[in-house]
């Protein structure tokens, strides 16, 4: 808590048009840094009676400790993703002005992602344009094809699931989506379902528009792996006895952070 992380940014090197005989002139790339801030907590702390702990089959130190792990997961997943309050924001904030709203589209304005006061109407038959949309407004950045991900909640995976995508591959494989419930890949995004984003009037925070909206609306995030760094590390896991009762306390303590590096290389759509 409290430490940093330096990050060195990839330099921008210069490209030049080259006719022969004429020599070369030499670009000196000077990288920069950017420090990540370990700013960010979490903990857990929960106690184990000795007469439960002989009672019980399951081992109840483990089943505990195992449940605090995934709530662990879930609470700092939310964090990253919507952050602490309006004034911490998560990732969803960051995505470069012109790569969200109804005029996304840095070069073209011409993909409409949704407002929070006019989000795009999801169906099955949309979603896959809705995404392709998303894909088209990092390729007017010139963000890299490879190594991009997407995403999506459960009620957009459950379209998604029902779209010509998934129709396509209905019958005679073993690899259907419909089958396996694995997405894959999506307009060259790594396809990641999470509960953990942003929903309903808590899009207030970060765009405004209407409190009135629909209970549906939801945020669909997408970008690049370059996008955004994240560093966390679980720093304390102890266990200590009760000295006024016959059990142990046991706690933890993660510390994290993230920071956007390239907000170009961060889309969002918002969906109801």
């Amino acid at each position: 808590m409290g430490d940093k992380v330096v990050i060195n940014n990839v330099p921008d090197v210069a490209i030049s048009d080259y006719t022969i005989g004429s020599g070369l002139t030499y670009s000196v790339p000077t990288p920069s840094t950017v420090e990540l801030v370990i700013d960010r907590a979490k903990s857990f702390a929960f106690q184990v009676n000795d007469v439960l702990v002989h009672q019980a089959k399951p081992a109840m130190m483990e089943t505990f400790s195992n449940d605090a792990t995934m709530k662990m997961k879930i609470a700092v997943d939310r964090t990253v993703l919507f952050g602490d309050s309006a004034a911490k924001p998560g990732i969803v904030a960051d995505a470069h002005a012109n790569n969200v709203g109804a005029t996304a589209g840095i070069l073209s304005g011409g993909y409409n992602l949704g407002t929070a006061a006019a989000p795009v109407a999801l169906t099955k038959d949309n979603i896959l344009p809705t995404l392709t949309a998303m894909a088209g407004v990092l390729d007017e950045q010139n963000v890299p094809e490879t190594d991009r991900w997407l995403l999506i909640d459960p009620l957009t995976r459950n379209l998604l699931m029902q779209s010509n995508l998934a129709m396509a591959n209905l019958m005679g494989d073993d690899k259907s989506m419909v089958r396996n419930g694995k997405i894959g890949m999506v307009d060259r995004f790594t396809i990641y379902v999470s509960n953990q984003l942003p929903k309903a009037a808590a899009l207030q925070d970060y765009w405004g528009g209407a409190a009135a909206g629909t209970a549906k609306r939801r945020v669909l995030l997408a970008g690049h792996k370059s996008a955004v760094t994240f560093a966390s590390q679980m720093t304390k896991m102890e266990t200590v006895r009760n000295p006024n009762d016959f059990g142990d306390y046991v706690r933890g303590l993660n510390v994290f952070g993230w920071k956007t590096l390239l907000p170009q290389a961060l889309t969002a759509a918002i969906v109801a």
